[in-house]
């Protein structure tokens, strides 16, 4: 009899801990159980720290069965691994551009392709700011000796070229040789927070992450809208269980961790 009420009991638990279980639906609105795989995430380097806190929530709540492995860098160099053959089973860009290219190119499964995230650019100096820099109208005086910017290739550069143009300054820097280029978002970041520079723009979110002050934001209108779209990959052998990442970063549980991170979701 003891036996019997321990096996019920077990049975009980495991019935309440599936109830508990949050469910992704597919387009049917159906739920169905995914085969367990790996899959090869590449994301924008200034998802870092959202991604890798998602997975556990993924792994835990979700998904136990289905690996995640992340490849951070700039969306520039994550096009270009995907275009040279890199295996990718979902792309997350910090910019329409990058992934309009591979749409182009019929890489992208148009099907499972959303604008996930919003985030913003701002000014950040290094603690204690010792050049003393404040404002955008600052980059254009004595105080600035060096900026720290994204490459051309990064979006976070792209969105500071356009913002230093908008403001007239661009030209002026180059020109004074008064930038220096990092190769992602968190190159820049490391610049700033070493003191390699006197400031540098990037992501609200990566300011927040980093604890680097921020003191100034860009003009309205200065730049194109800072979207993350995220993409299912034509070319996965696990279709299914991408698009079910894909949804999973779309639920309450994942807009928790992007709001709390910085990032505005769209819905």
């Amino acid at each position: 009899m003891k036996k019997i009420l321990a096996l019920l009991l077990v049975f009980a638990m495991v019935f309440a801990m599936s109830a508990c279980k949050p469910q992704i639906m597919d387009g049917d609105g159906m739920v169905n159980e995914a085969e367990p795989c790996t899959l090869n995430v590449f994301a924008a380097a200034s998802m870092t720290e959202t991604l890798t806190e998602l997975q556990k929530v993924w792994n835990t709540l979700y998904e136990p069965d289905i690996e995640l492995v992340f490849t951070f860098d700039s969306s520039g160099t994550l096009k270009t691994q995907i275009e040279e053959g890199a295996v990718c089973d979902v792309f997350i860009s910090a910019a329409q551009k990058q992934m309009n290219q591979l749409d182009e190119l019929g890489m992208v499964d148009v099907d499972n392709r959303v604008d996930l995230l919003e985030n913003k650019c701002v000014l950040v100096v290094p603690d204690g700011n010792p050049a003393g820099i404040t404002s955008y109208e600052d980059l254009g005086t004595d105080k600035l000796t060096m900026l720290a910017l994204g490459g051309a290739d990064v979006p976070v550069g792209q969105y500071s070229e356009e913002i230093l143009t908008y403001m007239g300054l661009w030209d002026a820097l180059n020109a004074e040789k008064k930038i220096t280029f990092g190769s992602n978002v968190k190159a820049v970041v490391k610049t700033v927070s070493e003191m390699g520079a006197d400031c540098g723009i990037v992501y609200g979110t990566d300011a927040a992450a980093a604890g680097l002050e921020v003191v100034a934001y860009p003009p309205e209108g200065s730049h194109s809208p800072i979207i993350y779209p995220a993409a299912v990959m034509a070319k996965t052998e696990y279709p299914e269980q991408a698009r079910r990442f894909l949804a999973f970063l779309r639920t309450k549980d994942a807009k928790a961790v992007f709001e709390a991170a910085g990032f505005t979701v769209i819905e």
